[in-house]
């Protein structure tokens, strides 16, 4: 193993030291009972680890070509990070969706739960959360006083979710945890103590944090969501790992969600008969009893089943699936925030891949028809079967490549690609799981539009094809009425949708930008090498890649 490849599997060790929150999300044990140092000193710590590393390697020559994509990726992940360190963006961002508060709550669904010693892991680490929640207090006020806040509007949001997480009428989450621990095996009752207590501290901790948001952060947050052009770029350059053009890019959404909707009219008359809409062929899927589940549940167990079979059909077929990687679990979340999301497995495999949900509180009806394509985007061949398989090759990928390599663009991008290959493959041959599949990706288009529209404060082209008023300059309400004309999401859901994309600007466009660059990988591919051309050695060349940037895939796979 050459010099960089060393650096990169001493990169992950010393980062797991001093991140133990990354440490548990990626199945690094050893860090477990600790939480992450908050602090300006703990995120100042986070940043001179990677400078360091950066200007080590900047040093080393690659010895072959495995090592001069390892190098690529590395320093232009390791460059956007610092970069974001540098602006405040770090230290600074909380949005609905992802802040210091979401890493240190979402950790603890990662953890075991059964054993006395899994038990003491938990214990230890919820009577840590006051602490890290100071900590971080922290850091957010030494930002404010810098000129770095987020909106108020989304400091507002996530004080909602503070109450949510904390009210024994709805999540109640620590004292939940604490009481799913002590059920998961016979414990010492001083365990069982500290449980309790742990849980009480972690959820005052909780609601002081809400009170500090509403009543400390929020009155000096921004009043424009809207981020303007330099900051939106380096979101935009972070998620994708690619610098675009965002006017092009912007048109194209526009382009191309007029060319799903089309796709999606077609359908409609074939599932709702002639001359039915979109809206038409969506009210007789729903009342279809054949494509609905009742219970969460069951529900859960719908989506295993798929996912499993979906494995069992692509492995030896289209893909060559390792064995630690043929196993998937389907979860209920337990939070109520209506996210659907992936979590790799651990390095050993001992906690497989994940697909999360976390059903809204009164939802237990499900309708199938929208979600097919989500286990496949989730699971085989979207977002398990690309990470897990990352995690599995040790032979070819240095630890950094395996767990901490890639971006939003490069899994979400994959994982967007992976649906409209399933379509490709005939596995949505039925026309409600195809319409489903063409609604994802009509979402996805019309939110390259919004994010892009409402951070840039862009103008209404004025050879829209959707009757907007040329002209008119995007704003959250437009981007509100947008949305409702073009989704078939519930208000509630696309209101929470809203929100994340004014709190978090670069990431939801980086799903079909992303899907963009992948598609255009393989066409570059396929004309490079004509006749010989096959669809699964080329999957399976850039998947060997590990994560990396987009710019980076682009640059490795046209080498091959």
């Amino acid at each position: 193993m050459g010099q960089i490849n060393n650096l990169a599997d001493r990169y992950v060790d010393e980062l797991a030291a001093l991140h133990p929150l990354a440490a548990t999300y990626l199945g690094i044990p050893g860090h477990d009972h600790r939480l992450t140092d908050l602090s300006p000193d703990g995120f100042a710590a986070l940043a001179d680890h990677a400078r360091r590393t950066l200007a080590d390697l900047a040093t080393m020559p690659p010895e072959n070509e495995a090592e001069r994509v390892a190098k690529e990726a590395m320093t232009e992940r390791l460059e956007i990070e610092l970069a974001r360190y540098d602006a405040g963006e770090a230290t600074s961002e909380v949005n609905v969706l992802t802040s210091g508060l979401h890493d240190t709550r979402i950790t603890f669904d990662l953890m075991p739960l059964a054993g006395e010693e899994a038990a003491g892991q938990i214990a230890a680490r919820m009577e840590a959360v006051p602490e890290a929640l100071r900590q971080y207090r922290t850091t957010l006020l030494a930002e404010a006083a810098r000129g770095h806040v987020s909106a108020r509007h989304q400091l507002l949001e996530v004080a909602k979710q503070c109450d949510i997480w904390t009210d024994p009428g709805a999540d109640d989450f620590w004292p939940g945890l604490a009481a799913r621990t002590a059920a998961a095996g016979p414990l010492p009752a001083t365990l069982v103590a500290r449980l309790t207590a742990g849980a009480a501290g972690a959820r005052e901790a909780t609601v002081e944090f809400g009170r500090f948001l509403r009543e400390e952060l929020a009155p000096r947050g921004r009043e424009k969501q809207a981020v303007g052009r330099e900051r939106y770029q380096l979101a935009s350059r972070y998620f994708l790992g690619a610098t675009i053009d965002q006017e092009e890019a912007y048109h194209w959404g526009f382009a191309e969600l007029h060319r799903l909707e089309r796709e999606m009219r077609t359908l409609a008359g074939e599932i709702a008969g002639p001359g039915a809409s979109i809206d038409d062929a969506v009210v007789a899927l729903d009342a279809d009893p054949a494509r609905s589940i009742e219970g969460k549940e069951a529900f859960r167990d719908w989506m295993q089943n798929l996912a499993d079979k979906a494995m069992a059909d692509l492995h030896g077929t289209h893909f060559d699936i390792p064995e630690p990687v043929r196993r998937i679990e389907c979860c209920l979340a337990p939070t109520s925030d209506g996210v659907i999301y992936y979590t790799g497995p651990s390095e050993d495999f001992s906690r497989p891949g994940r697909m999360w949900w976390a059903v809204p509180q009164g939802i237990d009806r499900f309708s199938t028809w929208r979600e097919v394509t989500t286990v496949y985007h989730e699971g085989v061949p979207g977002h398990h079967l690309q990470i897990a398989q990352t995690r599995y090759r040790a032979e070819v990928l240095n630890r950094w490549q395996r767990l901490l390599g890639g971006c939003s663009g490069h899994a979400e991008g994959w994982a967007l690609y992976s649906e409209r290959l399933m379509e490709d493959l005939g596995y949505l041959d039925d026309p409600g799981d195809r319409f489903g599949m063409l609604d994802g990706q009509a979402f996805r288009a019309a939110r390259v539009i919004v994010d892009i529209g409402m951070h840039l404060e862009l103008p209404v082209p004025p050879d829209n094809p959707f009757g907007l008023a040329p002209g008119q300059r995007w704003t959250p309400q437009l981007g509100w009425e947008f949305l409702r004309a073009h989704c078939r999401v519930p208000d509630e859901n696309l209101r929470f949708e809203l929100n994340r994309y004014l709190g978090w600007p670069g990431q939801a466009p980086s799903y079909k930008l992303g899907e963009r660059i992948w598609l255009q990988a393989r066409r570059d591919a396929r004309a490079r090498n004509g006749a010989g051309f096959d669809l699964k050695a080329f999957h399976r060349a850039a998947l060997d890649l590990g994560g990396l940037g987009l710019d980076p895939l682009r640059a490795a796979l046209a080498r091959i």
